[in-house]
């Protein structure tokens, strides 16, 4: 008998083993078993501003994300994955405030699923979990009811924290979540609640020795600034999202429809290592455009159309939010040209003005006399344009009085990220956007642009600089070969 026969021999013996005694496998090669975007300590880091927060008598309680519908990859919560990043469904982690310990609670081994899919952590990889997480203790999801029944009968904790506020998944903003859980309440044929609210009410019900209170106000206001590394991931995130308008500005012709433009972003975040979209792509040709979350990409662009690209990925949980305007026939026409041109200098002094130490309303104060200079400067083809850009330079003086004005909206974990607007001073690690919108209604011209900013120490750091804004720079652009000309469309 050949070498190579009892090799194969030998080989299938030792998988019909495997498969029929459910060996568990040990993991996939090449694969981790936990993130390498943070290191435990900085999970332990904001666990312990947690305990601070909750203080001796209480402790907090998080659910994970529940296993996807569909063929969907799973994605953890940003809360849940925030305070010890670990991805495994139906997951729930109690941070003890007398203690000052975190336990994990985690379903038990699917051995069936693991030869399927690969293998999962779960309560039987307690001690795994605990060296690579850092928790305290790892146990099976039933013991969490017992587990809070002994709390109660200590009667050493009071009071439970756990969010109130809709946990973000995939593509998720808290805005967009709460108007879901609004709209299913408004259908009388469905009337269901949030998964929060059921979890609060379980918890109420099963153990009324608790107070139940929110976590959420203490969760937002840590997420609100940014750590080194949180601040690497948006970077990348937004680079990509730049290079992909940057290939739109060079793919762009008459012709293509608005989809096609999607899924060469899409090719671009996932190629160069994203777990999927930041949100739904904003890719909105002619009058589309007037419309600032259009996002069906059916319309095929036109000689003269304006093109708005808004979209961005999501790179280890953290995400971007990048806009620009293009003219589809790579030229831009005498309109475009005029309205456009008043609003990249009205908005190169919104950024010129942003830094540190300052709060959003002296920002606009400073821009809004700078885009009044601006619009003394500027000459329009049609009284209905100077109107438009009257009443745009009218508005943001008008915000610019209001104590608590917001530049933009926060960027981090979620696109629309969570840490609220209370007029306070930037300060070194916020992210924020900023989009100002300039509108002509009698024409539905809808023109805006989108940059990321990271405030530091020093200033303030404009992570889009490299994706072109000037005209001269995005018509030069468009005159380069794109992707979408290199590899076209099927025919068929």
């Amino acid at each position: 008998m050949s070498r190579k026969l009892v090799f194969h021999r030998s080989f299938f013996v030792f998988v019909c083993f495997v498969f029929l005694f459910n060996i568990p496998v040990s993991g996939q090669e090449g694969i981790p078993f936990f993130t390498t975007d943070f290191p435990p300590e900085e999970f332990a880091q904001r666990r312990a501003k947690v305990f601070d927060s909750i203080g001796n008598n209480a402790i907090a309680l998080i659910q994970g994300e529940p296993s996807p519908k569909g063929y969907t990859r799973f994605r953890q919560s940003n809360e849940f994955y925030y305070l010890c990043g670990i991805e495994v469904p139906h997951s729930y982690l109690i941070l003890n405030g007398s203690r000052r310990t975190a336990t994990l609670y985690l379903p038990h081994r699917n051995e069936g699923r693991e030869r399927s899919e690969g293998k999962v952590l779960s309560a039987e990889d307690a001690e795994m979990v605990k060296k690579l997480s850092g928790v305290n203790d790892v146990f099976s999801t039933e013991m969490l009811g017992e587990h809070l029944a002994g709390y109660a009968r200590s009667g050493q904790i009071s009071t439970i924290f756990t969010p109130f506020n809709p946990a973000e998944g995939t593509a998720m903003s808290r805005d967009l979540a709460v108007r879901a859980i609004a709209a299913a309440a408004a259908d009388p044929w469905d009337g269901s609640v949030s998964r929060e609210g059921r979890f609060i009410t379980l918890l109420r019900e099963r153990f009324p020795q608790f107070e139940i209170k929110n976590l959420s106000p203490a969760l937002d206001k840590l997420r609100l600034i940014k750590s080194p590394r949180e601040i690497a991931l948006i970077t990348k995130a937004t680079r990509l999202s730049g290079l992909a308008l940057m290939e739109a500005m060079r793919s762009t012709v008459p012709g293509i429809i608005e989809f096609e433009l999607d899924g060469m972003a899409k090719y671009i975040y996932y190629r160069n290592g994203a777990q999927g979209d930041a949100y739904y792509s904003l890719i909105a040709s002619g009058t589309n455009a007037w419309y600032p979350h259009y996002n069906a990409g059916k319309r095929v662009m036109k000689d003269g159309d304006f093109l708005l690209m808004d979209y961005a990925p999501d790179v280890g949980y953290y995400m971007s939010d990048v806009t620009r305007m293009i003219p589809v026939n790579g030229k831009f026409s005498r309109w475009q040209r005029e309205l456009y041109g008043f609003y990249l200098d009205c908005y190169k002094a919104i950024l010129k003005n942003i830094k540190p130490g300052l709060t959003a309303q002296v920002i606009k104060q400073a821009a809004a006399r700078e885009m009044q200079q601006v619009l003394v400067r500027s000459k329009f083809s049609k009284p209905i344009y100077e109107r438009a850009a009257r009443e745009f330079v009218g508005s943001y003086q008008k915000s610019a009085e209001n104590p608590q004005t917001s530049l933009g909206h926060w960027i981090g974990m979620a696109t629309h990220d969570v840490g609220g607007q209370d007029g306070s001073p930037l300060r070194t690690g916020m992210v924020f956007s900023i989009e100002p919108a300039l509108r002509v209604p009698e024409e539905k011209i809808y023109i805006r642009l989108e940059d990321v900013i990271v405030i530091t120490d020093k200033g303030a750091d404009i992570l889009t600089t490299f994706v072109p804004m000037e005209i001269s720079q995005i018509e030069k652009l468009m005159t380069e070969e794109g992707m979408l000309q290199r590899y076209p469309k099927d025919k068929n």
